[in-house]
């Protein structure tokens, strides 16, 4: 087993159905600032100057130590790597005006990293200490439909969900976060989202920073309202992403500095927003190396001065520091074509130690990844996102949209047919980005991914295989990672079956949904 990291050490009622009407408002209210958008040119654009927004560039005092959460205690238990997850409410002092109530795993708000090595076999102990159902999803995880923690394996409330799977896929920066159909933003939005690190001998004899916590940081990047009295507050409003935060928290803190002590750091990013769309960028405009993304690390370092990330996107990127500097990390305004907004903010403060650690130089190769070869491609499928329906289709849990058959490959073209920002998630499979309107993705988009922004009208080719999994009864989702979006029927599900299988897709017990609601 390798151990770039601390080794980890021993230590259903659906949700009811909303009613017809608030579909029919929503399908009206979405329809607004397209209207707007056709008859007046500035329309949508008025209507993204109101969006929560958090304060200025420049305009934060970084008072507060970043908190950095814990790695996840674990046993063996016959050959097999066990950790344990309790879901429960609490309260989080997360602003000075009041404690925060809050969802957390093994805590009050978010939850502890895991990390696997790449061939461990792995079990999750997932209680669900919550008063309502629950799924935990392991968002970029290569792994069996039934383990995949969709909406078809909800853990009602006071029920434990235990899946075991092998660790299957090279190192990347992975997470966790509820799937229950129809309440995933609302959940995710409370505190319930953890880091699971996956390592493997090909990263771990790289020299790079691997120090958990010291040279090598998660930073799970949130953006929230609170009320009065510290509660989170805010809503959908006018501009449709789904809700948006004027206060940044990484990892749950507001205002971070981290003090780094070494001259390299790695930081893992991952936009843990439910909607809010991230440029990241040095606020000196320094270059860092990015040397991974979704999926795991590129086969080169790839210098860069910003890295945008939609929500569920991670990026691994390595920074340079002088002794005694302090420099931000802040989200610049996101790609016009996007449409989600202007905003540049401050994120973090790295605080380099008047003394720092050497550390080595990033190496020039990282990993080998395997041609992005489309010749033998299966079949061929078209996603147009309009709305907040996929093909024209809004999501049925008794509906398998398609069927794939296992160990084979197919090219999907998705795009995003209207100014609504939206994005793109594949559960099981991390794909390639064959093209982007007919020329060849940027190096951030070169390597291994699962998530992807959708500009409006931007053509995307994605190379997709399914591998090892096959149930002709479980499906895995795809669908728009802005929450509200999905909570709203923005989401289809597929089943990959063996040569020749039938598909027989089983309804969640007790869904009621009529699918009429969204």
């Amino acid at each position: 087993m390798v151990s770039p990291l601390p080794s980890p050490v021993p230590a259903p009622p659906a949700a009811p159905p909303r009613r017809r009407r608030r579909r029919a408002l929503v399908a009206t209210l979405v329809a607004i600032p397209l209207v707007l958008l056709a008859v007046a040119g500035a329309g949508w654009f008025a209507l993204n100057s109101g969006r929560p927004t958090p304060p200025a560039a420049g305009t934060t005092s970084f008072d507060r130590p970043l908190h950095v959460p814990d790695l996840a205690p674990s046993t063996i238990e016959d050959g097999v790597r066990v950790y344990r997850l309790h879901a429960a409410e609490g309260r989080t002092p997360l602003v000075p005006q009041g404690e925060t109530p809050t969802l957390g795993y093994n805590g009050t708000y978010l939850g502890p990293t895991l990390v696997a090595d790449r061939g461990e076999r792995v079990r999750v102990e997932v209680e669900n200490g919550l008063d309502e159902s629950t799924t935990v999803h392991w968002h970029g995880m290569h792994l069996p439909a039934a383990m995949d923690g969709g909406p078809h394996t909800p853990i009602a409330a006071g029920a434990t969900w235990t899946p075991e799977w092998t660790i299957d896929q090279p190192a990347a920066s992975l997470w966790y976060h509820p799937h229950l159909h129809g309440r995933t933003r609302e959940q995710v939005d409370a505190g319930l989202a953890g880091m699971f690190l996956v390592t493997d001998d090909e990263e771990a004899a790289l020299a790079l920073p691997r120090e958990y916590g010291i040279d090598d940081v998660p930073l799970i990047v949130q953006d929230r309202s609170f009320s009065a009295d510290g509660a989170f507050a805010g809503g959908v409003g006018m501009q449709f992403d789904g809700v948006l935060g004027d206060t940044i928290l990484v990892n749950g803190t507001v205002a971070p500095y981290f003090e780094a002590s070494t001259e390299r750091v790695r930081l893992r990013l991952l936009n843990g927003s439910s909607a809010r769309m991230y440029d990241f960028a040095f606020a000196d405009g320094r270059a860092f190396d990015l040397i991974g993304t979704d999926g795991g690390l590129l086969s080169s370092p790839a210098e860069s001065t910003s890295i945008p990330l939609s929500p569920g996107e991670r990026a691994e990127i390595v920074v340079e520091l002088t002794a005694g500097e302090r420099v931000v990390l802040r989200s610049r305004a996101p790609d016009p074509a996007l449409h989600a907004g202007g905003a540049v903010f401050d994120v973090l403060e790295l605080r380099a130690a008047a003394s720092l650690a050497p550390s080595p130089e990033v190496p020039a190769t990282l990993a080998t990844l395997p041609e992005a070869d489309e010749t033998d491609a299966a079949a061929q499928r078209s996603f147009e996102m309009s709305g907040h329906e996929i093909n024209n289709r809004e999501m049925d849990l008794g509906r398998a949209d398609f069927t794939a058959t296992v160990d084979t490959s197919e090219v999907w073209t998705v795009r995003n047919d209207n100014p609504l920002p939206h994005s793109f998630h594949v559960h099981d499979t991390q794909f390639r980005v064959l093209s982007v309107d007919g020329e060849s993705p940027p190096a951030r988009l070169s390597g291994w991914k699962d998530t992807i922004a959708l500009e409006w009208d931007r053509e995307y080719r994605l190379l997709v295989r399914f591998e090892d999994y096959a149930d002709p009864t479980t499906p895995y989702m795809y669908h728009c990672h802005l929450l509200w979006h999905e909570d709203q029927g923005m989401m289809g599900q597929f089943l990959v079956v063996e040569p020749g299988q039938q598909a027989d897709l089983r309804r969640p017990e007790g869904d009621s949904d009529d699918h009429d609601d969204h």
